[in-house]
């Protein structure tokens, strides 16, 4: 028996460590992942000001994984016929889960996607950083404002995260001081930042980023993007030196870039399940799942349940009938999100803004690395965090 899983994010991560502890010695587990690694997206932002943290945030596969590993792209997805086409070959299996994420959607507005920088990967990263210290060191061309301007398309938590990460590397580094620091300005359609979430977190949310010298403009959709600047719905223009967008996500390409809809059982066609955002899930009262890390990882921990009763029942040929899978239920005990030096945290009705929202944000992630078993990469991002020196 083979079970595979597709992507090794929040949720794949999660759910090949639960299942190489819980599937018999006969069955086969097998991974795969074009990189090799698992990236922890949620700290991707902080490559642009702290490029040395790159091997701290890219965990190899091979140091939290004893299965089998394969280093290449999933090309398509056919559930109807259990199988997988691979960059290098087809992989049947008797069971799997797509975890590939979500993808960056640029909605086809004209110019967008051709002069945005996305935030998805390393290499995002590095360019970011690239093009905004050309902005620091005098070399942009002026056009936008005095010391050039970055415009961020997108105020969920990766534009929020991203935006106070630039405003943060203005600060530290100065700029040129002729020409004065780069301004930021981050962009949301909806009437209120990180729109996904609840009123009291999104006002602290706007108020951190606004102390820290970010422009937000609200009530404000993209219409396209030339050269020089974004055209907004209003028919204004705004200049910009560089554009980062976080607008949205769409499918992954092995399910045609959709997010098909899963129900509280995870489970999209017979053997097969998607997890994380990947799908839009629908949890069992109902609602509405949202994309985000921890969505993810408590997902893949029913999904891996589920995936192992089917297995045992499989190999036990005990009846006709399939065993009860669990539902999943998602009630969140809070959220976190990084605005430069600073964090806001929301646990049950109270949010946390300065020291208490650091620290719990340090302890949530250096807690999750640990469970995925990357404890030197926690340590390390601990260390980062607090100030310790090696």
């Amino acid at each position: 028996m083979r079970v595979a899983v597709l992507g090794a994010g929040y949720a794949g991560l999660t759910l090949a460590r639960k299942l190489q502890r819980g599937l018999p010695d006969d069955a086969d587990l097998v991974v795969v992942e074009r990189t090799g690694e698992h990236l922890v997206q949620h700290e991707l932002h902080r490559l642009v000001r702290r490029p040395s943290l790159d091997d701290e945030v890219r965990i190899p596969l091979a140091d939290v994984l004893d299965c089998e590993v394969r280093e290449t792209s999933v090309e398509s997805v056919v559930p109807e016929e259990n199988r997988v086409e691979l960059a290098d070959g087809d992989l049947t299996y008797d069971y799997a889960a797509v975890c590939l994420g979500a993808e960056t959607a640029f909605y086809d507005l004209p110019g967008v996607e051709e002069r945005a920088t996305p935030l998805k990967r390393v290499e995002d990263a590095r360019e970011i950083r690239s093009d905004f210290r050309t902005l620091l060191d005098g070399r942009g061309d002026g056009s936008a404002s005095a010391g050039g301007r970055v415009v961020v398309g997108g105020a969920g938590l990766s534009g929020v995260q991203i935006a106070g990460e630039l405003a943060a590397m203005a600060r530290e580094e100065g700029g040129d001081p002729d020409a004065g620091r780069p301004g930021v300005v981050l962009l949301e359609q909806m009437d209120r930042v990180a729109p996904s979430f609840p009123r009291n977190f999104q006002d602290a949310v706007r108020d951190q980023l606004e102390k820290r010298g970010v422009g937000v403009r609200t009530g404000t959709a993209v219409e396209r993007a030339t050269d020089e600047a974004v055209e907004l719905e209003d028919g204004t223009e705004l200049g910009y030196d560089q554009f980062v967008w976080t607008g949205g996500i769409r499918g992954p390409a092995a399910l045609g870039g959709d997010r098909p809809e899963v129900r509280g059982n995870l489970r999209l066609d017979g053997d097969t399940f998607v997890v994380g955002d990947a799908a839009r899930v629908v949890d069992a009262e109902g609602e509405a799942v949202p994309a985000s890390a921890q969505a993810a990882v408590r997902e893949a921990r029913v999904a891996a349940t589920n995936l192992l009763r089917l297995v045992e029942h499989d190999r036990d040929g005990s009846g006709v009938f399939e065993p009860r899978l669990d539902p999943f239920t998602f009630d969140s005990p809070g959220w976190l999100v990084s605005v430069g030096d600073d964090a806001v945290a929301q646990v049950g009705p109270t949010v946390l803004t300065g020291r208490a929202a650091k620290a719990l944000k340090t302890t949530v992630g250096a807690g999750y690395l640990s469970s995925v078993g990357a404890v030197r990469n926690a340590v390390d991002l601990v260390g980062e965090e607090v100030g310790w020196e090696d």
